[in-house]
């Protein structure tokens, strides 16, 4: 019988997956725990919570394990995973993706940078860090991104069996597409194999911090503003759909756009900033100065509608997008 390496107080090893809607943390739950179920003879249960819209949006997947005479009846969001897979790094800009870990918790990313710059960035007091560059090996073999970040979890839960894994992948991916089964199995052994992790102890007399749920506003009827203000807006200026882009992003070559609007006219979110001016006959017209990449959640279908080369695809580079980026008038002078 598979022995669990530990559990809490209710007998559970749980897993958190945080991720955005269209990277396979949903199916990637589901898949963890029927390889748990049917190949380590586990307990298991698998459950997602994402909002309205998922795709680009914050998902969360939780996974729970226990022996077989342990009864599952919590199916609570997991509050203090052992694991925590981060599908997405720059969803640490809005989302606390550590929330609840414990000292002994290891903390998964999906990221080219080192353990140690990772603790920086996600503010982690302890725990195990590992790193996986998911997206770049998603990339390379043609396949999604969960594959990967499946093979890198499955080495760090080793109760589970591999093999048992690469039979799910081919029934789940077998009859409604055959032809991406071997480059998914492969993609999973190169997250399995290329996953390096660094474990750092807690500071003596330092303690972690408490789990907070972020989808619950702090604000109730003891708290609230007078007369109800609101004071958070929704506004255009305060919108930020960097954490939607997952690994590529368009580029801009002023010099080769004609200026036609195409790339405007396909944008779901009016990323393009224009500004009006003469042309060589003296006539009005509309000039593309650039993209306002806070609003850019890289669907590219602009680099699809743009006639020349001026729109292209690009793995997107750490301070690419803050050091190319062109604002909206409305923002600069809401910002003043």
């Amino acid at each position: 019988m598979v022995q669990l390496p530990k559990v809490n107080d209710l007998g559970f090893f749980e897993i958190r997956l945080e991720s955005i809607g269209g990277l396979g943390a949903n199916l990637a739950g589901k898949m963890l725990a029927e390889a748990g179920v049917i190949g380590a003879n586990l307990g298991g249960v698998s459950f997602s919570s994402y909002g309205s819209e998922k795709k680009g949006s914050p998902v969360k997947a939780h996974i729970r394990f226990c022996d077989l005479d342990t009864p599952i009846r919590d199916t609570s969001p997991v509050e203090h995973p052992h694991v925590v897979g981060i599908f997405h790094e720059a969803l640490a800009k809005t989302v606390n993706v550590t929330s609840g870990i414990l000292e002994d918790s290891t903390v998964l990313v999906n990221s080219a940078k080192t353990p140690e710059e990772l603790k920086e960035l996600l503010k982690l007091k302890a725990g195990t860090i590992a790193v996986i560059d998911a997206t770049s090996i998603a990339l390379k073999e043609k396949n999604r991104v969960n594959m990967a970040m499946l093979g890198a979890l499955f080495r760090l839960c080793p109760f589970l069996d591999t093999e048992t894994m690469k039979g799910v992948i081919e029934k789940s991916l077998g009859k409604k597409y055959p032809q991406a089964v071997q480059s998914a199995i492969t993609t999973f052994e190169r997250g399995y194999n290329e996953v390096t992790f660094l474990h750092f102890d807690l500071p003596a007399g330092e303690s972690m911090p408490e789990y907070v749920r972020s989808d619950i506003s702090p604000l109730g009827y003891e708290t609230q503003t007078m007369g109800g203000t609101i004071i958070n807006a929704g506004s255009t200026m305060l919108k930020n759909l960097s954490i939607s882009r997952s690994g590529m992003l368009p580029t801009y070559d002023i010099e080769a756009c004609i200026h036609c609007a195409a790339c405007d006219t396909v944008c779901p979110d009016q990323c393009f900033v224009w500004e009006e001016r003469v042309d060589r006959k003296g006539r009005p017209q509309m000039f593309l100065l650039g993209i306002d990449y806070q609003y850019c959640k890289g669907c590219l279908k602009c680099v699809g509608a743009c006639p020349t080369s001026a729109l292209d695809s690009a793995r997107e580079q750490e301070g690419y997008a803050d050091s190319h980026t062109v604002h909206h008038k409305f923002d600069l002078i809401a910002q003043l």
